[in-house]
């Protein structure tokens, strides 16, 4: 019967509390007793002279009762740390439960119901009169709140059941006999049960693997990687692990495999990488030695089998790839392995596709998640694992690279024949291969340029995470972190690489045009991501000013204008780019404004004045992003209007984050989660949604009037909203406040109009 809602809730911990006391009190006085029996009868046992049948039966006697007595100790022990660690946990679920019910639920008016089997329904109750209309907020909100309590029922159900067993197995279920299974924590017992599920292989029923996922997912990531790290070590080295996450991800991706087995490996993907994350991390308090990254090179060009007589064997990395896709990996384990992967990749691009079977469907999945290729090439893999490491990520591409053997040992006084990853897999000659299991893919043109995007896009992840210090996909709410001196220049190269080369992230599928689409478009999401986290950077650049008003957010960005624009304007082109770039300069320009009114200045110049300085550049940003957009749909084909106003909707994660950075604060890290940004958040992002849509670039093709009043009115507005919030508690009289709107709104107007009056990289001779 599974622990319910109500089970959780209503349960007095208290009660567990005292029997985990009493067991410590046992434990301590079978702990005295088992020393007596040691040192007392069974010493004098051993010293005594006997004879007769005292030297046999008595002497046999006090050993087999000094022995129960050293059982009972140990057992009560195994059976007091389950009970103790179990304690804590359910105790820790419970108070986060009652929290998210009492305090969560209260503030957003939800009612929270438990519909039995372990899982709730939350709703907003029906309130007379109302009309029970909900905003994407609140219902996205209730969505949240809803998995968050079902997640901590499944975890104190599987506490629950781990402690369960694990007391069944110290017991043994034999009242005459003590000294069965010896547990020292919980995660023992849990780990041990997640090794006896996975010796299975995929033998294991869909019931078993929802099991072993549920051990893995909710002890695979805690913090002192004690259980991660005896699951790793219990399954017998690197080579097993390979072995059996290859057997797994091939059993789910098989095509008579059913969509609940599918699901399910593709849980087990994620949970073995985050645990694996976890064990490598040599700073947890438990982790595997360093030679793990050692043998996982080694193993790397080998082939790996599972079965017996298996004629198509994959590479270890290409199996290896799949579970290095999740989780933050350390950069002592993970850059030797990215680094490797790479310099095979330069050295051949096939070296791993080759090994596909031939004459038959390729049915290899180790990337069963689906995203951005199959896994059969490992270099897509290593590159969304940095995507998720931004220290490793870092690292990789700012630190010296180092030159590796094909067995994965360091090539000793050798030169790599490069100086940065950057500058390997922006040239032009850097081969990116077709990672699908689509058939005919070769045949499909379509097909071909759509895997051609996967690695690219990956690259444009590792970056994202490597100038920003977060995962690419971390949610709104996560930290601002300070940009380091590495980071900023890494930025300053990204644009110079760019700017001066804006060929190479160009899209075009107009086919009047010349033009050619570049290899690596497809991370101009990413790189618009990049831009918007340096966004004060950026206009620092385009006010060719030397003060204080544009500051950067640690590390200053050293770039020329000529390569801001470039880059800007073929990198707007993109309509998640474009969201992100807009978001974060409205942020950052209404941010400038809050500054001129309410901030410190010796300056004599007059509010009016320094206003129209402080949203030019914003402005120009604005009017180069208003000409991209009117490349992208008009002269190369590849968005539409529609595509661009969607992409704006989960943008609130720039503002929220650029309001977040101009916050006053001691220390590397902005937290954004509860912080008070409300004096303009909800304002910029309603005004950002409206510059985006009024934005449009339905002009007839090849009109070369491109003016975008209504972007332009738009942005206008944006500004005086800024200046609008920024004077609500200010003795302003209302015509002075009018004055600074014209004068921020003039500012931003004539910045929009030299920014899209720009060459645009599209018409760049």
């Amino acid at each position: 019967m599974a622990l319910t809602f109500t089970d959780l809730i209503e349960v007095d911990l208290d009660k567990l509390g005292t029997a985990v006391s009493d067991w410590k009190k046992t434990v301590d006085g079978l702990k005295t007793s088992a020393e007596n029996a040691s040192k007392g009868m069974q010493a004098k046992s051993d010293s005594a002279h006997w004879a007769g049948v005292n030297a046999t039966v008595t002497r046999e006697f006090i050993t087999k009762t000094t022995k129960e007595i050293s059982d009972l100790h140990t057992e009560a022990n195994s059976i007091y740390q389950v009970l103790n660690d179990g304690h804590t946990e359910l105790a820790s679920l419970q108070k986060q439960i009652k929290n998210a019910v009492e305090v969560d639920a209260g503030n957003l008016g939800i009612r929270v119901e438990d519909i039995g089997e372990g899982k709730v329904r939350c709703f907003f109750p029906h309130v007379r009169g109302d009309t029970d209309e909900r905003t994407q907020e609140q219902l996205d909100a209730r969505q949240e709140l809803e998995g968050r309590i079902n997640g901590i029922l499944a975890h104190a159900a599987e506490i629950d059941a781990s402690v369960a067993r694990a007391l069944g197995k110290s017991h043994g279920n034999d009242a005459n006999n003590a000294g069965h299974s010896n547990y020292e924590s919980l995660n023992d017992a849990q780990a041990e049960r997640a090794l006896e599920l996975a010796r299975k292989g995929d033998k294991m029923s869909d019931a078993e693997l929802q099991e072993f996922n549920r051990l893995m997912r909710f002890n695979g990531r805690e913090k002192d990687g004690e259980f991660a790290t005896e699951f790793y070590q219990g399954l017998g080295g690197p080579e097993k692990t390979l072995e059996f996450y290859a057997a797994m991800s091939i059993n789910g991706t098989d095509a008579d495999a059913s969509k609940v087995r599918l699901d399910a490996v593709r849980d087990l993907q994620k949970n073995m990488g985050f645990a694996l994350a976890n064990a490598t991390d040599p700073d947890t308090k438990h982790h595997l030695p360093s030679s793990w990254g050692d043998d996982f090179r080694r193993l790397g060009t080998q082939p790996i089998g599972w079965q017996k007589g298996q004629w198509n064997k994959p590479y270890g990395y290409q199996v290896l790839g799949g579970l290095l896709r999740y989780g933050n990996y350390d950069p002592k384990f993970l850059d030797p392995i990215a680094e490797h992967v790479t310099q095979l990749h330069k050295k051949d691009p096939y070296f791993f596709l080759n090994n596909k079977p031939m004459g038959q469907e390729d049915i290899y999945g180790f990337n069963p998640s689906g995203s951005l290729g199959t896994g059969n090439d490992p270099l897509n893999s290593v590159l969304e694992a940095l995507g998720h490491s931004p220290e490793a990520s870092e690292k990789f591409f700012t630190q010296p690279p180092t030159a590796y053997n094909e067995d994965g040992t360091v090539k000793k006084g050798g030169d790599p024949g490069f100086n940065s990853y950057l500058d390997v897999f922006t040239d032009k000659d850097f081969e990116w291969t077709v990672d699908t299991n689509d058939t005919n893919v070769l045949a499909d043109e379509d097909k071909t340029k759509n895997a051609l995007t996967f690695g690219p896009e990956a690259l444009g992840h590792a970056l994202e995470s490597a100038t920003t210090g977060r995962p690419y996909d971390s949610d709104g709410t996560s930290d601002a972190i300070r940009h380091t001196p590495e980071r900023a220049e890494l930025v300053q190269n990204i644009v110079t690489k760019f700017g001066e080369n804006p060929d190479l992230i160009r899209h075009n599928e107009n086919g009047d045009l010349d033009e050619e689409s570049g290899p690596l478009y497809a991370m101009r999401g990413s790189l618009g991501d990049i831009t918007a986290e340096y966004m004060g950077d950026f206009q620092r650049t385009f006010a060719n000013s030397d003060g204080d008003q544009f500051t950067s957010f640690g590390a200053s960005v050293d770039m020329t204008s000529s390569d801001a624009h470039r880059f800007l304007a073929e990198v707007g082109q993109d309509p998640d780019a474009y969201a992100s770039i807009t978001a974060a300069q409205q942020a950052y320009t209404a941010n400038a404004v809050n500054d001129v009114i309410n901030g410190d200045s010796d300056s004599s110049v007059s509010d009016a004045e320094r206003l129209r300085n402080a949203t030019r550049p914003g402005g120009i940003i604005a009017g180069i992003m208003s000409e991209s957009r009117a490349d992208a749909v008009l002269d190369y084909h590849t968005a539409s209007d529609t595509e661009f106003n969607e992409a704006a909707a989960d943008k609130q994660k720039w503002v929220d984050r650029i309001l977040g950075m101009g916050i006053e604060t001691v220390g590397e890290r902005v937290p954004i989660a509860g912080t008070v940004l409300g004096w303009a958040s909800e304002d910029i992002q309603d005004s950002v949604m409206k510059s985006i849509e009024q934005d449009s670039s339905d002009q007839a093709e090849g009109d070369a009037t491109r003016t975008y009043h209504e972007g332009r009115n738009a942005l206008s507005d944006s500004v005086k909203t800024a200046v609008d919030v920024a004077t609500r508690n200010s003795d302003l009289s209302y015509d002075t406040i009018n004055d600074l709107k014209d004068s921020a709104a003039n500012g931003a107007d004539d910045g929009h109009t030299a920014g899209a009056a720009m060459e645009s990289a599209g018409d760049a001779s």
